[in-house]
């Protein structure tokens, strides 16, 4: 009966303590702005909540997850469920390109009630993480420009004792509009990279092909910082985007429309396609190209109209939460949604897991030992009766596999039966009068 009453009672108290301090932000925010999953930390210090087991544990587990990773590739997406009985909170590594802007976007279920802050850092190297970007409103989109080519790690964590699904889509998109209309039914034909003159050089830009004077245009709000004529480029315009550290470059225009100085939006015609300069006799095209204090960059991911959607979710939803086990020998736990990943550990037969997400044809799956990582959806079951045992000898039934730490929730005398679940490592998970845990294999 004090299970039952135990949960109500210690959420009813934190509900309280954090009405209590609705207001007040604790002394970390008279320095400095904190984000939303911050401000529930420092409510929960300023409360008094860190001090317990369960408040003490979210904290841990906000630090462990970013410490802990897994890996991704975008674009992602995944099915997820927080329990409330849990810690619960997640992180994931993938690498963006400079001129990106990434789009990611959570829905939850229940809509109210249920909140997951979401935290996006940068990875630096010999460095502590940065933190660019947090949200604690699901639904909304949250985006971010990416300043420097890297890797990124998106953690989402949920309030104590709040369960629910969410499904999660990170997306990566330019950061620029196309700077050709689409009138002309623009298409880029040369990259950045790509040999000039017998190999000589290289092409610091990409060439857009389209009609003769076909309208070339601005692909951000900013200034014209320069309308000039030069050997390779013929007509040029430079402009610089609004607070941005980089100038593009429009070159072998037939002809400028803009004066220096100007002010332009996004869509307004800089010039009409040509192909002056170095180009008088390739077909007619837009160099396009950016420049920043260090030199050319590769300006594709900036304008890149190819948005690539995430691969659907394959994997049964029905066991996201759910103990399952392995149905193979040999099954591979890799560190991302993959089997050209790294396969963390090679899994035997009924191996238990829990579902904590999923992505494709892959589960999200934590290990006994609270490992974390991705099994192929097709190689897990349910984790239902296997056979009854009977004990030769006395057991401890442990609430995890680890007879040094673990906590006995009862003996089980010699004699009786178990019904098995499964086995990990020298244990074997096991059902006795209706109660679940494990005990030292016989």
């Amino acid at each position: 009966m004090l299970k039952h009453i135990y949960k109500p009672v210690i959420f009813a108290a934190i509900c309280v303590m954090l009405a209590a301090c609705s207001k007040s932000k604790g002394p970390l925010a008279i320095f400095n702005k904190l984000s939303p999953h911050d401000a529930y930390a420092q409510r929960l210090k300023d409360n008094g909540f860190d001090r317990t087991a369960m408040g003490s544990a979210w904290l841990l587990q906000a630090q462990q997850v970013i410490a802990k990773p897994l890996n991704i590739t975008i674009p992602y997406k995944e099915a997820g469920y927080f329990a409330d009985d849990k810690t619960g909170g997640t992180a994931l590594r993938f690498n963006a390109k400079r001129g990106q802007k990434l789009r990611i976007a959570i829905s939850k279920k229940p809509v109210s009630n249920f909140d997951i802050y979401a935290d996006l850092f940068e990875e630096q190297n010999q460095q502590p993480l940065k933190l660019l970007a947090s949200a604690d409103t699901v639904g909304a989109l949250l985006e971010h420009e990416v300043k420097q080519t890297g890797n990124y790690i998106l953690r989402l964590q949920p309030e104590l004792l709040r369960a629910g699904e969410y499904t999660l889509t990170i997306t990566a998109g330019p950061s620029l509009s196309f700077p050709v209309s689409a009138v002309g039914k623009p298409r880029i034909g040369s990259f950045w990279g790509d040999g000039r003159d017998e190999g000589g050089r290289k092409h610091e830009g990409i060439d857009i092909f389209a009609p003769k004077r076909t309208p070339a245009i601005a692909a951000a709000n900013g200034t014209v910082t320069g309308v000039t004529v030069n050997n390779l480029g013929g007509n040029v315009v430079f402009m610089r985007p609004d607070n941005q550290d980089y100038s593009l470059y429009y070159a072998h225009l037939d002809l400028q429309s803009v004066q220096q100085g100007q002010t332009v939006t996004i869509g307004d015609t800089i010039g009409l396609v040509g192909n002056t300069g170095n180009a008088r006799t390739t077909p007619p095209h837009l160099h396009f190209g950016i420049y920043t204090s260090s030199g050319a960059i590769d300006p594709l991911a900036f304008v890149d109209r190819e948005v690539k959607e995430p691969a659907p979710i394959s994997a049964p939803l029905k066991y996201l939460n759910a103990t399952v086990r392995t149905s193979v020998r040999n099954g591979k736990l890799y560190n991302l949604p993959s089997d050209k990943g790294y396969a963390m550990q090679t899994l035997e037969l009924n191996t238990p897991l829990t579902v904590s997400a999923a992505a494709d044809g892959w589960y999200k799956v934590n290990l006994p030992d609270g490992l974390t990582g991705y099994i192929n959806s097709r190689n897990i079951t349910e984790a239902g009766k296997i056979r009854n045992i009977s004990l030769k000898k006395q057991q401890s039934l442990l609430n995890a596999p680890d007879s040094i730490n673990a906590a006995r929730k009862k003996l089980i005398v010699p004699g009786e039966k178990v019904t098995l679940l499964g086995t990990y490592q020298n244990y074997q998970l096991v059902k006795h009068d209706n109660e679940t845990g494990w005990i030292a294999a016989n």
